[in-house]
């Protein structure tokens, strides 16, 4: 299959192109700079020149594949409401040039899109359409799409994960270099799921390949992690103190980090193992996180 990739030089893109690559699939990956260009024909893939902000350029890329696999967001957080809103026009861009093919179009969100009640587990049949978390506009935008008829399914994501980068854990430990202290809310119980960048990248393809429209998939390797244990991993690694800050204070010190630090983001990907037959197999968060360190 020829996949157009968005994000394709990004970290969990590059690791989708990979995968792809391996598989026998052709790659067509999106990139706006020369350095990108460079990168996706060193590792095999066609380069397609083209951004977020131009709809047209992701018509024509998705016009020319025969699946889509978008992973490209903008992950300036202090701009998060406006960037979800980037992506809505992003996915309806690639959707309107599906219409009409049966090429599967995957959707990239966030597990906390699965959760029903604060506190739960998230899970793959869950969605609050009507919650505050602006991310909830990707998966509107997927439905739209899917109610024009094209084929469409939503990966929800976790923290992503290597030895060199820990999705927003890599904020936290920023943030503990700059402060001097490595912080969680409360008792910091709770918790950020979690997976590694290639058992991600090679449920992409599984979904890719199931081509199975209107699925929801969870890439949870490790249902929750505890805040506390992340700060304390990082506090060791640091050499800094790792305390409890109280909720009260938590906004001063995490600045917009803090919309993320005391809140609950366990989720489970039981449904997605047993319905792909994928089992990851990457070290878990703590031991990269300690890696990180030790390196």
């Amino acid at each position: 299959m020829r996949v157009f990739v968005t994000g394709a030089t990004g970290f969990i893109g590059s690791a989708i192109v990979a995968e792809l690559l391996r598989a026998g699939h052709q790659v067509l990956g999106l990139t706006r700079s020369g350095a990108g260009a460079q990168a996706l024909a060193a590792a095999g893939a066609e380069v397609h020149r083209g951004d977020l902000e131009n709809p047209d350029s992701l018509r024509r890329g998705a016009a020319r594949a025969e699946g889509v696999i978008h992973c490209a967001f903008d992950h300036d957080f202090a701009n998060f409401a406006a960037n979800c809103e980037k992506d809505q026009r992003a996915i309806e861009a690639l959707g309107a040039a599906l219409v009409g093919t049966d090429h599967p179009l995957i959707v990239t969100s966030g597990v906390g899109m699965g959760q029903a009640v604060p506190g739960q587990l998230a899970t793959e049949d869950a969605f609050d359409a009507e919650g505050p978390n602006p991310r909830k506009l990707s998966e509107l935008a997927a439905a739209a799409v899917a109610a024009s008829g094209v084929n469409v399914s939503v990966m929800r994501l976790p923290q992503v994960h290597d030895v060199n980068r820990h999705g927003l854990v890599s904020y936290l430990i920023a943030l503990a270099r700059e402060k001097g202290v490595s912080a969680w809310v409360d008792e910091g119980h709770n918790r950020f799921s979690a997976v590694h960048v290639l058992d991600a990248a090679r449920l992409y393809r599984l979904a890719l390949e199931r081509r199975e429209s209107g699925a929801r998939y969870h890439a949870v390797a490790e249902e929750g992690v505890a805040l506390r244990d992340i700060a304390q991993v990082i506090g060791q690694g640091l050499k800094v103190p790792a305390v409890s800050l109280p909720a009260d204070e938590a906004a001063a010190h995490f600045g917009w980090v803090a919309m993320f630090a005391g809140v609950d983001l366990a989720a489970s990907g039981t449904w997605t193992r047993q319905h792909l037959g994928w089992e990851p197999h990457g070290p878990g968060m703590l031991t990269d996180l300690a890696g990180h360190f030790a390196a």
